[in-house]
């Protein structure tokens, strides 16, 4: 009963803001927000058109016009504060957002191994208690697949306690958390998460449309539209046939009959492209923030190659939208997990097509979990350390800590020496070693045939080079590292972080063929 007096309360107050023209703002404006430090204070809203409003916020005023629509929009300067602030919003009434922290706000999304909650994550007990950071701010966008773009979404900002952590996504408290010890700043978290979900579906549909490697998966969603329309036409006279049916079982004292079931709306899948992006980004655009984490990509690994393609664009999507610029994007490597009943590399291929990401996009980084993962588990349960290494990247690359190691070891480049392959790599400065202490596994060498074979030999040659062979390839041409959907590998550099996974060659891979 609390429920529906709550929902009727919340539609009662809808109708009558819209009614009296009273100033309406989005949920992601609300008591306890974090304010982007160093960045425009983008604030917008409706009331009714034409009617003017007032902002007041750290000193600034600002007064506006409604446009013949009702909307409104404003950009404030650059804030700097150690204290909370408030900002005041007056026209035909007045609001007040109090409790306002400026500091640093990053956007956390993906599908289920984001949304994993602390309440389920390793040692979470431990954690939920010492989750009391009045400095910290949540915010928790409400799931939402839809067709169109919309300009708000469900979610109120509160400060972190053990009681609102326990429900927010652990790899973005972690991080958060990691953050904000280093830096001494309040941190807002933005989560907007949905398991299972591809990276179509967080992409907007212009985007999409603009790459080659997406027509045949739109033109498939677009069928699924023309077939829905034809289905709503045919539950509408199926729904009149019924009713006739009903009213006349009804008379006579009979059993109505079984009502029609009405269509499915292919609109409100989430893994329709741009739904998740329609639904739970856009809804945030242009609110600042610093940068964003990702991890996802587990229900793309049967199209790993087209991943290459997919994740970059929305990437570029999401920066384009923002207009921030080039903002900071941090991003999770799937970790070790079986995707198919048979042994199956389409796992390393969605990796690769991440690497190739970080490789190519700039200001990204890669956190690198083959260490960590479980592989009868596509939830790894560690989200404390999956969170320390997107930190990782921040504290280094967006908050300026260049005595910080992000990532481990990076395959550069190989040669082959005397029957055996020598592979060169990128962030071993401090050396190679095994991070188990167990012999260096998971590399193979293959010839002319493309029939790769486990190295029997390898040994670190200096801080950043290792040396494989096996007496069973003579003329080696090719290497693999980890090349697998399952593999646990053991090699990293002395911090103590994993290599990704890689390969050599560039042969047609299992998931080449998928669209």
């Amino acid at each position: 009963m609390l429920k529906k007096t709550l929902l009727i309360t919340s539609a009662s107050w809808l109708l009558l803001s819209q009614a009296f023209g009273i100033i309406r703002l989005p949920s992601i404006f609300s008591d306890n927000m974090v304010i982007q430090e160093g960045a425009p204070v983008n604030i917008w809203g409706w009331a009714s058109p034409g009617e003017s409003i007032k902002i007041e916020f750290s000193g600034q005023v600002i007064d506006l016009r409604t446009d013949n629509e009702g909307r409104w929009k404003a950009v404030l300067e650059p804030v700097t504060s150690n204290k909370p602030l408030r900002m005041v919003l007056t026209g035909r009434n007045r609001i007040s957002i109090r409790n306002i922290l400026v500091g640093e706000v990053w956007l956390c999304s993906g599908q289920s191994n984001m949304e994993w909650s602390l309440a389920r994550s390793l040692n979470a007990k431990k954690a939920i208690a010492n989750a009391d950071h009045p400095s910290i701010r949540l915010f928790h966008v409400g799931r939402n697949a839809v067709s169109k773009p919309q300009d708000n979404c469900q979610g109120r900002w509160v400060s972190c306690t053990p009681q609102s952590a326990k429900g927010f996504s652990a790899v973005a408290y972690h991080f958060g958390l990691a953050i904000h010890e280093a830096i001494g700043k309040p941190v807002g978290l933005i989560q907007s998460t949905w398991g299972g979900t591809p990276v179509e579906g967080w992409t907007s549909r212009d985007a999409l449309s603009a790459l080659d490697t997406t027509k045949a998966m739109l033109e498939r969603w677009d069928a699924q539209a023309v077939n829905y329309a034809k289905d709503r036409r045919e539950y509408s006279l199926k729904l009149n046939v019924w009713e006739a049916a009903r009213q006349k079982a009804l008379r006579e004292g009979e059993s109505a009959p079984r009502k029609p079931r009405a269509p499915y709306d292919p609109s409100s899948r989430p893994n329709n492209p741009g739904s998740l992006f329609n639904g739970m980004i856009s809804p945030l655009i242009p609110f600042s923030i610093r940068g964003a984490t990702w991890y996802q990509g587990e229900s793309n690994v049967s199209r790993a190659y087209q991943y290459r393609s997919l994740f970059p664009a929305m990437i570029y999507d999401w920066r384009e939208r923002w207009g921030l610029g080039e903002f900071p994007f941090y991003f999770v490597q799937i970790a070790p997990y079986r995707y198919s009943r048979n042994p199956s590399e389409m796992g390393a291929e969605l990796r690769e097509a991440q690497l190739l990401t970080m490789q190519g996009v700039n200001k990204t980084g890669m956190a690198v979990t083959l260490d960590i993962g479980n592989p009868r588990d596509i939830h790894p349960r560690n989200k404390q350390e999956v969170g320390r290494r997107l930190a990782l990247w921040a504290l280094r690359d967006t908050y300026g800590r260049s005595n910080i190691q992000p990532s481990g070891p990076i395959y550069s480049s190989f040669t082959v020496e005397g029957g055996a392959v020598i592979i060169d790599f990128k962030h071993a400065e401090t050396g190679l070693k095994s991070i188990n202490g167990q012999p260096l596994s998971h590399f193979e060498i293959a010839g002319d045939d493309r029939v790769f074979h486990p190295a029997e030999k390898v040994d670190i040659l200096d801080k950043k080079k290792i040396r494989i062979s096996t007496r069973r390839v003579k003329k080696p041409i090719a290497a693999r590292y980890a090349w697998s959907d399952d593999a646990v590998p053991n090699l990293g550099n002395n911090e103590g972080l994993p290599a990704s996974s890689f390969r050599t060659d560039n042969w047609p891979g299992k998931s080449d063929r998928n669209r």
